[in-house]
């Protein structure tokens, strides 16, 4: 007969507890709705929503090397280039060898990528700048710094979960 562990003794739920929950479920809600809304709109034109970001991307910056498109977006590179293949074999995209550096490739927007970019306007965006809109200015502000917050401390995190 294996051994019994002892009964855990379950804490109960503090207020605190709550409302931390609450906040999570918050940000699950706005992220779960960001990813619906976007594909919805992606699928409309055909894309997906990482490729609108790099039409997007594209579009607002300009010309890219694989590695700053890739610290851009926030992918490996073996990632993006697989992204990168499928725009250019759709006619969004196009590599350029760099005048500067003829080792590196600079990816580009062909007309239609430049077109589409400019046509498609990124939903959950635009709902969540209107919502954010509503807020005053000092409540975005401290939006804004508590955001920032939560950021470092996921940052920090993660480099600990690295290490």
């Amino acid at each position: 007969m294996p051994p019994t562990r002892p009964a855990r003794k379950v804490e109960p739920r503090t207020q605190r507890d709550a409302a931390l929950d609450r906040v999570v479920e918050t940000i699950i809600y706005l992220t779960t709705e960001s990813r619906r809304l976007s594909r919805e709109r992606c699928a409309e034109y055909g894309v997906t929503a990482t490729q609108v970001t790099v039409l997007k991307l594209l579009y607002e910056i300009g010309g890219l090397s694989l590695s700053k498109l890739s610290t851009e977006i926030r992918a490996h590179n073996s990632t993006v280039t697989g992204i990168v293949d499928r725009m250019e074999r759709d006619g969004l995209v196009e590599r350029q060898q760099s005048p500067d550096d003829r080792r590196v490739w600079v990816i580009d927007l062909t007309p239609r990528g430049r077109e589409l970019a400019r046509k498609i306007d990124v939903g959950p965006w635009e709902t969540l700048r209107g919502a954010l809109d509503a807020l005053s200015r000092e409540e975005r502000e401290q939006l804004i710094a508590i955001l920032a917050k939560l950021c470092a401390h996921v940052a920090v995190e993660i480099e600990a979960e690295r290490a």
